[in-house]
C-alpha cells in the first residue's frame, strides 16, 4: 500500500480510471487510485454502455466526441480487448420543435467535424428496416454513436494507467480525509495515504467523500431500468450486421441491438429515488428489484414503433442506481472548500462522458485549468447550503426530461420557488412570470390580459414576444423597474485591499466614489469572471457579479487571497442586500422623488457609486445600467427592499414607473452588445478576443494574474462582433454557426431580437480577418442560412448619450 501519492483518485469506475489514465498521459506517474470494492463497482458495471455525441451544448458535444474517439482508438490498440460497436444512431423527430432542435444540433456537430446527417423517413428505413414510420418527420444520424462494454473500457483505461506508472488498490475503502502536512491525509481500510491532490471520482458515493472535507454535494440516486430480450429470429438472420442504435426522444426511450436481441431503456415520467436517508454500507455489484410496471407504457410504445420487439421474450432486467445532480450534469472541478481537492462524480452518462471528463480533470490538476470551459459541469455552480428537497425535485424532473427538447430558454417548475425576493408576492400580483437564476426567483416577463397564449419554450419567437416588446418600449420611453435578488456581493476591506485588487483584475482599480467593469483572468489569459468593482471608501470595496457565480467567484478570490500587499479581508454580503434596477430616460425624475440625494449628471455621473438615503434605508446606488439607458442599480438592505419598492411605485404620478423582466433585459443588453458571463465570456476567450481590450492595462505597475499570457494573446485569431441578422421567425440561438461562403468561420454566443432597433441580433466570435464592420456573413438558423452583416458596437445609442444623460 502506497503511503504517499502526488494525486490520489478515489473511485474505480470508468470516470476514475479515465482520470488516472489521463494523469499519466500528462506525465504525472506518482498517482494512486483506491476503490472500495472491485473496478467497475457502483454504476459502471451495469450501465447500458451507450456512447452518444449528441448534445445541444457546444462543450458537452465536444467532450463526448472526445470520449467516442478515444474509445475507438483504445479498441483498435493491441492489448485492449474492448467490445465497441460504432453502429451509428438514429434519433426520431415527431414534432416541428424536435426537428428544429435537430437542425440546430446538426450545424454545431458539423462545425466540430462530426458528420451528423438529417434523414428522411425513407432513409431511416434504409438504415433500420424494422422501424415503423407513422408520425415521423425526420431522423438525425450520428455515425459515431454506438455502444461499448463498460467493464472492458474501464479495465483498458486502468491497464493504460498502470502502464503509465500509476498504481491501483482495490478493496480499499476511504474512511476519513483531513488536512495533511503536504495536502491531504486520507485514511483507508488498508492504511494512510498522504496526497498533494485528491480527485473524488466516487460516483453516487461522491457526496460521502465530499462530506469528509465538510462539503455537501447535491447528489440524488435514482434507479434506471432497461431490459434485454431473448434472441429475435429476424436479427439472427442478419448475422454480423448490426442495427443502428435507435432513440425515440419524443416518447423517451432508447433501443439498440444486444447480441441477437434488443435492449430497451426508457426514461419514465415518474423517476424513482433511492437511499434518501443515506447510502447503504454495501452496494457494489447489486441491483434493485425489477419494476417493469413503471415502464410498461414505454415498452408498449416501443413495440408499436419496432414490432419485432413485441415478438421477443424478456431475458433480463437491469434496475440499478445512477447519480443525478439537480440539472443532470456531473460535478467536475475544484472543491469550493479545499485547496487541491477536486470533484469528478455524479455522472448520469458516465460511460459517454468518462473519456472527456478524465481528460478535463487531469488538465485541471496538472495545468491549473482544463482546455475547455466546463461551467455547465462545474461543481461550484451550486451554492454551499443544503439543497434538500429541491435537489430531489429537480433531479426527478431532469430524469423525466432526459430526452426533452433543449430549448434556448425554458423555465422548469420543479423545486420552485426556492429563494425569493421580499417583493416576490407583489410582483406576482402584477402579472410576473418567473424563472430561476442561481436558485433565485426573478421575473422573466409580465403578462397582461389579452396577451397571446402558447408554449413558453420554442426555437422560434414564443408567445411572450409581445410582452417583451412592451417592456422594452417602457424602458426606452420612460422609467422601469427590475427586481434582481441574488446579485453576488463581496466586501473587500483593509489597507492592502486596493493593491490586492490591482493584482486580481486586468484593468485599473477605480478611485473612491467610482465603479468599474473589471475582468479577472486565468494564468492563461482566459476570462474567469466579470465583476463591477466599486470603491466605496478608502480601504472599502464592493465586488458584484452574477447570482450563479457566488461560489465560483468566492473560491477564486479566496484561492488567490494574499496579505503581501497589506491586510485584506473578504466578506460575502450577498444575502444582506437585495437589488432594484431603475432605468429609462425618466428614471432620474422618479428616483429624485424619493431621495434627497443630488442626482444630476454633474453630482452623480455615469459609473459613480454613492450611498443615498431612501426613507429609513441607506442604499448603495450605482449609476450603471445593463439596459443601456440612464439608470441606477439600488443595492438595498434586504429588510428594507419592500419599503423602497413601495416608495418607487408611489413616486410622482400614478403609473410613472413600469416593470420589466429578464427577457426584456436580455434584449436590451444585446442591443448594447453587453457580454454575458459564461455565454459570451468564458475561459476559452481572452479579453482581447472578446473585444474588451479597453478594460486591460498591460502596462500598469501591478503584475496581475494572466498578464504575461495576455501579452502573447494581443492578436487573437477569433474576435467578438455584433451581427445584424436577416432572420424570419427565429433568432440565432447560442452556438449557431456563422458562415462565410462555404467556410464555417464563427460561433454565436448570444442571440435574440432587439425591440428598440427592430432587428434580429447575434453576438458571435468570428475569424479575425472577417471582424470588420460591413463584412457580409451568414448565420445558420434552424437549417437556413440567414444573411448577416458585421456591425459596429454598440448597436444602440453608439455614443452612450442616453447612459450619460
Amino acid at each position: 500500500m502506497n503511503s504517499h501519492a502526488r494525486v490520489l483518485v478515489i473511485g474505480g469506475g470508468a470516470v476514475g480510471c479515465s482520470a488516472l489514465y489521463h494523469l499519466t498521459r500528462l506525465g504525472w506517474t506518482d498517482c494512486v487510485l483506491v476503490e472500495r470494492d472491485e473496478l467497475t463497482a457502483g454504476s459502471t458495471w451495469h450501465a447500458a454502455g451507450n456512447c452518444p455525441n449528441f448534445s445541444t451544448s457546444w462543450t458537452i458535444l465536444k467532450l463526448q466526441r472526445y470520449s467516442t474517439a478515444l474509445y475507438a482508438r483504445l479498441a483498435g490498440e493491441a492489448g485492449h480487448e474492448i467490445t465497441y460497436h460504432a453502429t451509428g444512431s438514429i434519433r426520431l423527430a415527431h414534432t416541428r420543435d424536435r426537428a428544429d432542435e435537430f437542425h440546430h444540433v446538426l450545424a454545431q456537430a458539423r462545425a466540430q467535424g462530426i458528420d451528423f446527417e438529417l434523414l428522411s423517413p425513407a432513409q431511416i428505413s434504409e438504415r433500420h428496416p424494422f422501424v415503423e414510420l407513422d408520425g415521423i418527420r425526420l431522423g438525425l444520424w450520428d455515425p459515431h454513436d454506438g455502444d461499448i462494454d463498460p467493464a472492458q473500457l474501464t479495465q483498458a483505461l486502468a491497464r493504460g494507467a498502470r502502464e503509465g506508472g500509476a498504481t491501483i488498490h482495490r478493496q480499499t475503502r476511504v474512511t476519513a480525509i483531513r488536512r495533511g502536512p503536504d495536502g491531504w491525509r486520507v485514511e483507508t481500510s488498508a492504511g494512510t495515504i498522504d496526497a498533494e491532490y485528491v480527485i473524488n471520482a466516487a460516483g453516487y458515493r461522491g457526496g460521502e467523500i465530499a462530506a469528509m472535507i465538510g462539503e455537501q454535494l447535491p447528489i440524488v440516486t435514482l434507479s434506471h431500468q432497461y431490459l434485454i430480450t431473448d434472441d429475435i429470429p429476424a436479427l439472427v438472420e442478419r448475422g454480423a450486421a448490426r442495427l443502428p442504435l435507435l432513440r425515440d426522444p419524443d416518447v423517451s426511450y432508447y433501443l439498440r441491438q444486444e447480441r441477437h436481441g434488443l435492449l430497451l431503456g426508457p426514461y419514465e415520467a415518474n423517476a424513482h429515488a433511492r437511499w434518501l436517508e443515506g447510502l447503504p454500507g454495501e452496494f457494489a455489484h447489486q441491483l434493485f428489484e425489477d419494476d417493469l410496471a413503471r415502464i410498461e407504457s414505454y415498452i408498449e410504445a416501443a413495440c408499436v414503433r419496432v414490432p419485432v420487439l413485441a415478438s421477443a421474450g424478456i431475458k433480463r432486467v437491469i434496475n440499478g442506481p445512477i447519480p443525478y445532480a439537480p440539472d443532470g450534469n456531473p460535478l467536475i472541478g475544484p472543491a469550493a472548500g479545499g485547496a487541491n481537492f477536486f470533484h469528478c462524480c455524479a455522472f448520469t452518462f458516465g460511460i459517454a462522458q468518462a473519456g472527456g471528463a478524465g481528460r478535463a480533470i487531469a488538465e485541471w490538476v496538472v495545468n491549473g485549468e482544463p482546455d475547455w470551459d466546463l461551467w455547465s459541469f462545474d461543481s461550484r455552480r451550486y451554492l454551499a447550503r443544503a439543497e434538500g428537497g429541491r435537489a430531489l425535485a429537480k433531479a426527478r424532473e431532469t430524469y423525466r426530461h432526459e430526452y426533452g427538447i433543449g430549448y434556448p430558454q425554458e423555465e422548469r417548475a420543479a423545486g420552485r420557488p426556492d429563494k425569493v425576493s421580499p417583493i416576490h408576492d407583489r410582483l406576482v400580483e402584477r402579472g410576473a412570470v418567473f424563472g430561476a437564476r442561481g436558485g433565485w426567483e426573478r421575473a422573466v416577463y409580465y403578462a397582461i390580459d389579452g396577451d397571446p397564449d402558447g408554449p413558453g419554450s420554442s426555437f422560434r419567437r414564443p408567445h411572450w414576444h409581445r410582452a417583451v416588446a412592451r417592456e422594452c418600449a417602457a424602458v426606452a420611453g420612460g422609467a422601469a423597474l427590475l427586481d434582481m435578488p441574488g446579485f453576488t456581493r463581496f466586501e473587500v476591506t483593509g489597507a492592502g485591499a486596493a493593491a490586492w485588487l490591482d493584482h486580481m483584475i486586468a484593468g485599473e482599480v477605480p478611485p473612491v466614489g467610482r465603479t468599474a467593469l473589471s475582468y479577472l483572468c486565468s494564468p492563461r489569459g482566459g476570462i474567469v469572471s466579470e465583476m463591477t468593482v466599486s470603491h466605496l471608501a478608502e480601504g472599502l470595496f464592493w465586488l458584484v457579479s452574477a447570482a450563479a457565480a457566488e461560489r465560483h467567484d468566492e473560491h477564486w478570490l479566496h484561492t488567490h487571497l494574499t496579505q503581501r500587499h497589506g491586510p485584506v479581508g473578504i466578506a460575502n454580503v450577498t444575502g444582506d442586500y437585495g437589488a432594484l434596477v431603475v432605468t429609462g430616460p425618466r428614471s432620474r425624475e422618479v428616483l429624485a422623488g424619493i431621495t434627497e440625494a443630488e442626482l444630476s449628471s454633474r453630482a452623480f455621473p455615469w459609473l459613480a457609486v454613492r450611498p443615498i438615503g431612501i426613507g429609513d434605508a441607506l442604499v448603495v446606488a450605482m449609476r450603471v445600467s445593463y439596459a443601456g439607458e440612464l439608470g441606477w442599480e439600488l443595492h438595498i438592505p434586504v429588510g428594507q427592499v419592500a419599503a423602497v419598492y413601495e416608495r418607487l411605485l408611489a413616486a410622482g404620478r400614478p403609473g410613472s414607473i413600469a416593470h420589466f423582466g429578464l427577457y426584456a433585459m436580455e434584449s436590451l443588453r444585446l442591443e448594447k452588445c453587453y457580454r454575458s458571463w459564461k455565454a459570451d465570456l468564458t475561459r476559452e476567450y481572452s479579453p482581447f478576443a472578446a473585444a474588451l481590450g479597453r478594460f486591460v492595462r498591460l502596462g500598469k505597475a501591478a503584475d496581475f494574474i494572466g498578464r504575461e499570457a495576455l501579452r502573447r494573446a494581443a492578436a487573437p485569431t477569433q474576435l467578438f462582433v455584433p451581427l445584424l441578422v436577416e432572420a424570419r421567425d427565429a433568432d440565432a440561438a447560442p452556438v449557431s454557426i456563422v458562415h462565410h461562403g462555404e467556410e464555417r468561420v464563427g460561433l454565436v454566443t448570444s442571440g435574440g431580437y432587439g425591440y428598440r432597433l427592430d432587428r434580429s441580433i447575434a453576438l458571435a466570435y468570428v475569424r479575425a480577418d472577417l471582424a470588420l464592420p460591413g463584412t457580409e456573413l451568414e448565420v445558420e438558423v434552424l437549417g437556413e442560412r440567414c444573411p448577416a452583416v458585421v456591425a459596429r458596437e454598440p448597436l444602440y445609442d453608439p455614443d452612450n448619450a442616453r447612459l450619460r444623460a
